[in-house]
């Protein structure tokens, strides 16, 4: 008899949310792995509800919903992101019984949204074994623990470990299948217009303000030849859109990205590429920047975060001015234009002045590229967060609810709301009219 499995992607819980072009890779890559096995499958992504708009992204439905109380005073609207509620349910009730529930988490400050999610699921699966994994589960696996009312958290990235935390509940896993399908032949989605790619996991550089080294141990690049085959499949059934959320896209480009980029355009594969993420400015050369004007890149994002020297070294030296804008020229000399290229800057990093944003912005103005503005929070785990937490700005078991960036800019940075107001709105005109 098949072990009937339900895989969930929470709603989103937050103050503000856009799709650019989100799926929960995580849990997908569970829901391949189940494949090899005598299961039977039902997928609900509860944030698969937005309105399309340009390149496959699009603005979420959304819901406003009651503020948790500590974060009654923040005067914002809180909303749920995603499908209705009673879509939920209905979706739920359709499924009947289940054995195995696994459901992922993103975002730490999301949180409100999974134990939402949670307890409707224990409302109608009352016998099923809940699983909680990603991201948050991860970072918070004590706070999880307290306040989700997941039966397992299972913490880090997917491996065989899986089977052996089935089989102590009591679940045994009989493999079927040698290899396992690929999440986008299983069906879960009904329309497929984008896709995110990962060509590799971890990160090669180690920033005290992000948490790639704790989510994954080592940085791995995948096989070309796997990638590519992915990126084609995706294409063939009508994928035109790929966002890649890779932490360092172009690392070691000679071997892995550029020859990526050279099968697509032998290939033919009129594809839009989109690097949320943000590049690593340091590794475009002019041939990088050719073969991604030539494969379909549309939205560049680099990241340079702060145009402070000092700073700079201090968050892990991946990036200098000059190195920006060397990898700005050769972008605008193979074509791109500066609506396409777009740079990340931080504000609110622990003891960085007001004016320094300021500088960031007038360097970035110069350049003539569009600006990012990223307000700076704090993970758990992280140098920064060891360092707020030692100079007493916050505590160590701060809910991560006021790790949400628009929380915790306003409470922390030290900047006034009308002065981060003013340089938004500045910014925004500045990108309207290069």
């Amino acid at each position: 008899m098949k072990l009937r499995c339900l895989l969930v992607n929470p709603w989103i819980y937050d103050f503000a949310a856009y799709n650019f072009w989100a799926r929960p890779l995580g849990l997908l890559k569970v829901a391949e792995f189940l494949t090899q096995f005598n299961v039977e499958l039902f997928f609900i992504d509860c944030c698969d509800a937005f309105r399309e708009k340009k390149f496959g992204t699009g603005k979420y439905h959304c819901q406003v919903v009651e503020k948790p109380d500590i974060i009654k005073n923040i005067p914002r609207k809180y909303k749920r992101y995603g499908v209705l509620l009673d879509e939920f349910i209905a979706k739920i009730k359709e499924i009947k019984e289940i054995d195995i529930i696994f459901v992922t988490s993103i975002m730490t400050y999301w949180y409100p949204g999974v134990k939402k999610t949670v307890e409707i699921l224990r409302e109608y699966f009352k016998n099923a074994l809940l699983i909680l994994g990603g991201i948050y589960a991860t970072l918070y696996k004590e706070h999880a623990e307290k306040n989700i009312g997941a039966d397992f958290i299972y913490c880090g990235q997917l491996s065989d470990e899986l089977i052996n935390i089935l089989d102590n509940f009591g679940f045994k896993l009989k493999k079927v299948k040698q290899k396992p399908q690929y999440w986008w032949q299983l069906g879960f989605y009904k329309k497929m217009s984008y896709a995110p790619i990962l060509t590799s996991t971890g990160c090669v550089f180690r920033c005290p303000y992000c948490a790639s080294s704790l989510l994954h141990k080592e940085f791995k690049q995948r096989n070309i030849d796997e990638v590519f085959y992915e990126i084609s499949e995706l294409y063939r059934i009508g994928v035109r859109d790929f966002a890649f959320y890779d932490d360092a896209l172009l690392f070691k480009a000679e071997t892995h990205i550029k020859p990526l980029l050279k099968r697509v355009v032998n290939n033919s594969l009129k594809i839009n590429f989109h690097t949320p993420n943000g590049l690593h400015a340091r590794f475009i050369d002019e041939e990088t920047a050719f073969l991604m004007k030539e494969s379909g890149f549309k939205t560049i994002r680099l990241s340079l975060e702060t145009v402070n020297i000092e700073r700079q070294v201090k968050t892990g030296g991946k990036v200098t001015n000059e190195e920006l804008q060397k990898a700005v020229f050769f972008l605008k000399k193979v074509g791109f234009s500066p609506q396409q290229i777009g740079v990340y800057l931080m504000y609110g990093l622990p003891e960085q002045s007001f004016e320094e944003v300021r500088e960031g912005v007038n360097f970035l103005k110069n350049l003539k590229v569009r600006i990012h503005l990223t307000e700076f929070s704090p993970i758990k785990g992280t140098y920064y967060w060891s360092e707020l937490v030692k100079k007493g700005v916050i505590l160590d078991d701060l809910d991560p609810i006021f790790t949400n960036n628009t929380i915790f800019s306003e409470l922390y940075s030290g900047y006034s709301r009308e002065e981060i107001e003013a340089l938004k709105l500045e910014v925004n005109q500045y990108n309207l009219l290069i």
